[in-house]
């Protein structure tokens, strides 16, 4: 998609990409392997190629203020309020 974008003459920023998770980020952001990382499989390894790129950039947000746990948890109200508000979504009445 970048690429097609590119050539029709959209420069496009890197894409922002949060995670909760610091080992993930971590892995994705350095080529370091070390003894409890040579399990992933090679597949998994093109974030980092994509980092290099820099077609996106990794971010950390802390697993409590992070809105995308709106589509994968149950949250009580407080916490669903708020993540619906950050994310841009309404409720329509009929």
């Amino acid at each position: 998609m970048h690429t097609l974008l590119g050539e029709l003459g959209y420069h496009l920023l890197p894409i922002p990409i949060c995670g909760d998770n610091q080992g993930s980020i971590f892995i994705a952001s350095n080529p370091v392997t070390k003894k409890r990382s040579k399990h992933i499989d090679i597949r998994y390894h093109y974030i980092r190629e994509v980092i290099n790129r820099q077609l996106a950039v990794v971010y950390f947000i802390d697993g409590d203020d992070n809105p995308v746990d709106l589509l994968t948890k149950n949250l009580g109200s407080i916490k669903f309020l708020k993540f619906r508000a950050l994310l841009g979504l309404e409720f329509l009445e009929a």
